[in-house]
């Protein structure tokens, strides 16, 4: 802390300050690190093992399972974001930031930016455990980039997301009820079964959420098939979702504070 206030106000660095912060939290929690590493790879070793034989999918299980994994993993490990800011907020470390001149910009910032570090490395995490038990990508370099660039997107706006609903929970155990909210999206999507084998009333949602076509895009580079205009649509949605939850969070964060 005594960096910050020995130097003057710089939106770039106190970021950065606020980003290392937020990962020496999370390497502290250890609990929540596990459990944001290691839930995506049981998840799928789950739905691989159990239910894989019992799921038609047009080929192996887990070649169809582990983009839905991945978009289940990233919506976990950034809804965990929102139980960081409210605890900042109503522990009084926002109050010392404010006299220190740190701006609340750069501290939600912070948090989003080890939100994408956590997500990345339990990306990775899952992609190898995936590797070892039988996913074979047929992605070149270019399609592997461009689903890199689909996650970061989408990772960035659910973690957004997460800021926002962090600034308005009053309660850790609040924020953390978004969790099961941002895990329960992917099921009714097209991550772990086919959207036509699922009940007609539900095609509606599950082909209109901001999961399924994130899945498709990932689904479609990585394995080397038609896309189709899923990128645009992942791209839109994850966009639309970012801008409104940056705009949310500049809104709601001045509210608290004032």
């Amino acid at each position: 802390m005594s960096e910050l206030a020995l130097r003057p106000p710089s939106f770039t660095g106190d970021m950065r300050a606020m980003a290392a912060r937020s990962v020496r939290l999370s390497v502290r929690n250890m609990d929540a690190l596990l459990t944001a590493l290691f839930l995506p790879v049981m998840l799928m070793l789950l739905f691989v093992y159990l239910f894989g034989g019992a799921i038609e999918t047009g080929t192996q299980y887990v070649t169809y399972v582990v983009p839905g994994v991945i978009l289940l993993c990233a919506g976990f490990g950034s809804s965990l974001t929102a139980v960081a800011v409210t605890q900042d907020m109503n522990g009084g470390i926002m109050d010392r930031f404010r006299s220190m001149d740190v701006s609340g910009a750069a501290v939600l910032a912070g948090h989003v930016v080890a939100s994408v570090a956590r997500n990345l490395l339990s990306t990775v995490l899952v992609v190898a455990v995936a590797l070892l038990i039988g996913f074979r990508p047929q992605a070149d370099a270019a399609q592997w980039l461009a689903a890199v660039g689909v996650l970061l997107l989408f990772v960035l706006a659910f973690s957004w997301v997460s800021a926002a609903v962090g600034l308005i929970t009053r309660s850790a155990e609040a924020a953390g009820g978004f969790t099961f909210f941002v895990m329960f999206l992917p099921y009714p999507s097209s991550a772990f079964v086919p959207i036509d084998t699922m009940p007609s009333w539900i095609h509606g949602f599950a082909e209109h959420q901001p999961f399924t076509p994130v899945i498709e895009s990932m689904r479609g580079l990585l394995l080397d098939t038609p896309v189709g205009n899923a990128p645009w649509l992942a791209i839109a949605w994850c966009g639309g979702i970012l801008a409104v939850a940056v705009a949310a969070s500049g809104f709601l964060f001045h509210r608290r504070i004032s």
